[in-house]
């Protein structure tokens, strides 16, 4: 017998999505077990429905139309700490469904460091790997071990390990190559137990006043300084705050090659450039929209830009997916004109015919 709440109809995306936009999703399932997955999978299948996973929607842009077809958010909320892999390493097992601020609040209250700069981004475990999340000199890549995802290919759950995933700049192969193959159910990551914090961000360095060779703060001191950065972008979602109604940074920071740099640099000898890989170098997604003409706040009907951070497109209230599309559009293609750019969106689609190049243009 079906468990009850398993499955749900005619859910509205505009409910589980941070943006708040979207029509009915025709099924939503939360399973609990790998039991229950392959039972909805089953269904969908039988019914000839495509299958998408879900976690808090908070890095998704959905469809007006809504989504004909069945998203899953697993439901798995363990978290597992093994300390006797090494001496000054433990591993720990999270199921894809927890809330992933959550975890980072429960290492830091462990004393396990290599996650605490991550705090305060929404949505959930299972979600983290597939864009490898990264925030203030900390990203998924610097300490995930492996992921357990069900190969919906083949039906068998599945062990990948780092090396394995294609991790680079806000990617990975779930992004790209793997899309749509895999269903993520856990994650593994081997955190520091020395409780040593990463501070490598500029903004978290001058928070704390600390000089080249001061020792870093506690795990606690780091975990609160990077929600209060983030609370001063509007980048913790607040249901008081509508600069949080939206998709976190809409843009990804442009990486260039060294041999473009010149060129670029003739057109904006004042444009900041950070070092990436061998060979890049990256530049400022903010600092190019914000030179573009376009400042914190910008509004373009019920779309517009957080007053806290141009990164962040909005839902003013009431807005409509196209009404969003529309304001990244003018961005994209205003930065385009300007610097010779082209800004790469951050955020998956659901529901649209199209990809991002077909929605936004080319550059």
């Amino acid at each position: 017998m079906r468990r009850s709440g398993l499955l749900q109809e005619m859910v509205p995306l505009s409910s589980l999505t941070t943006l708040e936009v979207g029509g009915p999703a025709r099924y939503l399932a939360e399973p609990e077990t790998l039991e229950e997955l392959r039972e909805v999978l089953l269904l969908a299948r039988d019914q000839g429905l495509p299958t998408c996973p879900l976690g808090e929607g908070s890095n998704l842009l959905a469809s007006d139309e809504g989504f004909e077809g069945m998203l899953i958010r697993p439901a798995d909320l363990r978290v597992e700490i093994h300390r006797d892999s090494a001496p000054e390493i433990a591993r720990i097992r999270a199921g894809a469904g927890l809330d992933w601020d959550g975890l980072v609040e429960h290492t830091v209250q462990e004393g396990l460091a290599g996650l605490e700069c991550l705090s305060g981004i929404p949505g959930r475990v299972g979600a983290c790997p597939i864009q490898n999340v990264g925030a203030y000199g900390q990203e998924i890549a610097d300490t995930l071990e492996a992921v357990h995802a069900l190969d919906l290919r083949t039906g068998r759950l599945v062990c990948l390990g780092r090396q394995e995933c294609g991790f680079g700049y806000r990617s990975s192969h779930f992004k790209a190559a793997w899309k749509g193959r895999y269903l993520i159910w856990a994650v593994e990551f081997l955190l520091r137990q020395d409780g040593r914090a990463t501070l490598r961000y500029g903004d978290l360095t001058r928070h704390f006043g600390l000089g080249p060779q001061d020792p870093p703060p506690p795990l606690e001191a780091v975990r609160q300084a990077v929600l209060e950065v983030r609370r001063g972008k509007s980048m913790v979602r607040d249901a008081r705050n509508p600069n949080s109604r939206s998709a976190g940074s809409f843009f990804t920071n442009p990486l260039v090659p060294d041999d473009r740099l010149a060129a670029l640099l003739s057109r904006a000898p004042e444009m900041p450039v950070h070092p990436a890989s061998s060979g890049w170098s990256k530049l400022s997604a903010a600092w190019l929209i914000e030179n573009s003409g376009f400042s914190r706040g910008h509004a373009r009907g019920r779309a517009g830009l957080s007053e806290d951070h141009v990164l962040a497109l909005i839902n003013r209230g009431g807005a409509r997916a196209r009404e969003i599309l529309d304001l990244a559009r003018e961005i994209r293609r205003t930065v385009q004109a300007r610097f010779g750019v082209t800004l790469e969106p951050e955020p998956n689609l659901l529901g649209f015919r199209g990809t991002w190049e077909d929605l936004l243009g080319g550059g």
